[in-house]
């Protein structure tokens, strides 16, 4: 179903880490670290600067594939694994952009199931990756017949 995906990329986007929504992140996840919020503990850490969670890539926009049109309702959050090379660090600006790396099938206890694999990436404007993150999407066998219509 999305076999013919497979290799293709989005254009890259540019992206601000932006403190109110580092702030706002991590109330969300109920992380208030200070390295997240308060600005003097960012200006004496090893970083010199407030960092964004791990997980805040979550909320970048990553451009769109074109061709791969996938369904607002219905998709489910296998997994996702993050590797970072550094931390983000408040106000920098980066560039992301997000891969179809790979697209299987499996026939399970609630029939046929999709299985999306997408790679994502943040960049310096230098083009030195910062970090990459891999997501499973997983596509039911009730919202595959709908694709396929």
């Amino acid at each position: 179903m999305f076999k013919e995906q497979i290799g293709k990329q989005s254009n890259k986007v540019k992206n601000v880490v932006e403190r109110g929504a580092v702030k706002k992140f991590a109330v969300a996840i109920s992380d208030a670290h200070p390295i997240y919020v308060d600005e003097e503990t960012g200006r004496l850490s090893r970083y010199r600067a407030n960092i964004a969670p791990p997980t805040f890539p979550r909320i970048f926009d990553y451009g769109e594939i074109e061709g791969l049109n996938l369904p607002n309702k219905g998709l489910i959050h296998g997994e996702q694994t993050f590797h970072y090379e550094r931390p983000l660090v408040i106000g920098e600006e980066i560039n992301c952009y997000t891969k179809v790396k790979n697209y299987f099938e499996k026939k399970g206890n609630f029939g046929e199931m999709g299985f999306l694999l997408i790679e994502s990436y943040g960049e310096d404007l230098s083009g030195k990756l910062i970090f990459s993150s891999t997501s499973t999407i997983v596509i039911s066998e009730a919202v595959r017949k709908v694709l396929a219509r």
